[in-house]
């Protein structure tokens, strides 16, 4: 008879996701998580084939949860304001999620209510091409934003809001 597990894959996951936020995606290693979960790292191969796919486990976590905040907001200056609010309270989730290396079914998920509200602004012809511009501005923004990289001075607060009303503006077609 097979000895049972002494730890499960949500177990895992959730510790990943913990140990991203903690030590960086560099921290995030096979070995860091069998400590977490209380087994030894040999055991995590029972789950978990490698650590490109324990990568991949907490990022569709990280996904799921960024789903999960962005179905609370509507219209697009609701859904950018809470990525940039989730974005500062889980900024290596923030870049993991946005690093392509989660599972496609997942993202899709998880953008859909940008490409909802695109629809709303462009119509269903150009929902995703109007989708993708704005998530390439607002990841672009909020990434420069957590790396301290607007040194010019002005209101990055005022900036967000401009850049949301002139997306807004020249989507709608006003």
């Amino acid at each position: 008879m097979p000895t049972p597990s002494r730890t499960s894959l949500d177990a895992i996951t959730t510790a990943g996701v913990e140990i991203l936020e903690t030590r960086g995606l560099p921290g995030l290693t096979m070995q860091a998580v069998a400590r977490a979960v209380g087994v030894k790292a040999p055991s995590l191969y029972k789950h978990v084939r490698d650590r490109e796919t324990l990568v991949g486990l907490v990022a569709d976590a990280a996904a799921t949860d960024l789903a999960a905040d962005l179905e609370e907001h509507e219209g697009l200056a609701g859904l950018a304001h809470a990525l940039r609010f989730w974005a500062a309270a889980h900024p290596e989730m923030f870049r993991l999620v946005f690093s392509g290396r989660g599972s496609p079914e997942v993202a899709v998920a998880a953008g859909a209510p940008v490409v909802t509200a695109a629809r709303d602004l462009v119509g269903p012809a150009d929902k995703l091409s109007a989708a993708r511009l704005v998530t390439a501005w607002a990841t672009g923004f909020i990434s420069m934003e957590l790396a301290g990289a607007f040194q010019l001075g002005g209101d990055v607060d005022e900036a967000f809001e401009y850049g949301i009303e002139r997306l807004s503006v020249a989507l709608s077609g006003r």
